[in-house]
């Protein structure tokens, strides 16, 4: 897991902003952001200076790239 801010999370993310790289997108159960990659990869993400509206404002842009999010 890493732990960051909204802006490193959006920074570190942009080079793989679309579906050829990232197979979905969700929040785990202990509430951290995780991105699962075509790859086989997982990053989760314990974003530490945000609230839960703004990370599923994040998920929205996310889906509205066309990757796929998890409810």
């Amino acid at each position: 897991m890493k732990k960051c801010t909204l802006n490193d999370f959006m920074e570190e993310l942009k080079p793989w902003l679309d579906d050829d790289h990232i197979r979905e997108a969700f929040i785990d159960n202990k509430g951290h952001l995780a991105l699962m990659f075509r790859d086989g990869m997982k990053n989760v993400y314990a974003i530490d200076d945000c609230n839960k509206e703004q990370i599923e404002a994040v998920l929205r842009d996310l889906k509205d790239k066309g990757i796929p999010v998890r409810s």
